[in-house]
């Protein structure tokens, strides 16, 4: 069915109630998908000062993505239960102090904690799990997608904004200043908090078809849950290896630490544009086929990447292609999973769906720092990645992506 990708005269609601929590969703997901984004500027300053290898380092950000999977399906079931908005805001003060403890770890263990443990719990709440299931039960359906990929673009630019803002940091201040100053930011948000509260949804989390257990049961018995499981497992793996390990991988290779920083900055900024278009090519086209191309995109750009001569010209090449398709699969699988199963409990079952995007995260993190103190090098990670991204094409091909109509249709349509 396709919908429309903005708001219709149809709609009678001020555009400020579709615009607001659409800015506000953005903007949280902005600061809390940026500093996450930076991570990788971290890497060799934070070793070299601290002495500690690179696989520490790695570990510590395998931790985050695993333990950010891991919580968020719990982070799900607690906003689809007391409501979306009590899970952010407790999300962003658990940023703050995890990026405090970043700064102030003087040992891996504690490093992994801070880092790995409190910054991965806190994105299981102020990211796409939690924020966009708010931001589902806000929307009238045939506008869904549209407002995902629009928020989702809007914090696609708090990215790339925090890119050479925190470079420029790193810098001037020093990394645990910049860290500090990270931290502070965060609870700057928390106000808008207030604006993605669904007062009808949060006041009666009793409402809905069938209780949560029976929409996990029904989602479990559900071929296309499980192809949609392997594929964002694929995505985990292509994009943390590649935002993690890109900026070392340039320098190990005659580049500056700048192409780093502009190879990152840039694939923040193309990040906008591809979640936008493909947030609104999914209210109109089928978005299991736009998720097919897009894997197999990925997969063209990587394996080219690793194939011609490292330039810079190949390197802004890469990273405007692999920014395009960054995050676009977010609003895209969450559509799918709202499409077929509702939005009732969306933030549990895009929870689940999310923690194989992060175990997916957690092999590719620790996968690269592992090949690297093995090899020298992460060649082997790239050629994994591009290797998976055949996998996701396949996979999504099988799903059916029809509605379910309970109480007449068993849940299992494969």
């Amino acid at each position: 069915m396709a919908h429309s990708p903005m708001p219709s005269v149809a709609d009678h609601r001020r555009p400020s109630d579709l615009w607001i929590p659409i800015v506000a969703s953005g903007l949280i997901m902005g600061l809390a998908l940026g500093a996450r984004h930076v991570q990788g500027l971290f890497l060799l300053p934070v070793t070299m000062d601290r002495g500690w290898s690179r696989e520490g380092f790695a570990m510590a950000m395998a931790v985050q993505n695993l333990t950010w999977g891991i919580a968020q399906p719990f982070a799900g079931m607690v906003a689809d239960r007391f409501g979306a908005t009590k899970v952010i805001a407790a999300g962003l003060i658990l940023y703050a102090i995890g990026l405090v403890g970043m700064m102030l770890a003087a040992t891996v263990s504690l490093f992994v904690l801070a880092a790995g443990v409190c910054v991965g719990v806190a994105q299981a709440g102020t990211t796409f799990g939690v924020v966009y299931a708010a931001l589902n039960r806000l929307m009238p359906a045939e506008k869904r997608s549209w407002a995902l990929g629009l928020a989702g673009a809007i914090g696609g630019l708090g990215q790339f904004a925090l890119v050479p803002v925190s470079q420029a940091l790193i810098s001037t201040v020093g990394w645990m200043n910049a860290l500090l100053i990270l931290a502070a930011a965060v609870p700057v948000l928390l106000p808008l908090v207030l604006l993605l509260r669904n007062r009808q949804a949060e006041d009666q989390p009793s409402a809905g078809h069938i209780p949560m257990s029976a929409a996990i049961v029904e989602a479990f018995r559900h071929q296309g849950f499980w192809l949609l499981n392997i594929g964002f497992l694929v995505c985990g793996f292509q994009l943390t290896f590649a935002q993690t390990y890109l900026p070392s991988y340039l320098v190990d290779n005659g580049l500056s630490p700048s192409d780093g920083v502009a190879a990152l900055a840039l694939m923040a900024l193309l990040n906008v544009v591809g979640t936008y278009l493909f947030g609104v090519w999914g209210g109109t086209m089928r978005r299991k086929y736009l998720l097919m191309a897009l894997y197999l995109a990925r997969m063209v750009a990587i394996a080219l990447f690793i194939t011609i001569p490292l330039s810079k010209a190949s390197v802004y090449a890469f990273s405007a292609t692999l920014g395009f398709l960054l995050l676009s699969t977010v609003p895209l699988t969450n559509g799918l999973v709202a499409q077929i199963f509702g939005v009732r409990y969306i933030g549990t079952l895009f929870g689940i769906l999310f923690f194989n995007h992060q175990l997916g995260s957690f092999i590719g993190v620790w996968l690269g720092g592992y090949v690297f103190e093995t090899t020298g090098s992460y060649q082997t990670g790239w050629i994994i990645a591009a290797a998976l991204g055949v996998v996701a094409t396949v996979v999504h091909w099988p799903i059916v992506d029809r509605p379910i109509v309970r109480g007449t249709v068993k849940a299992s349509t494969i």
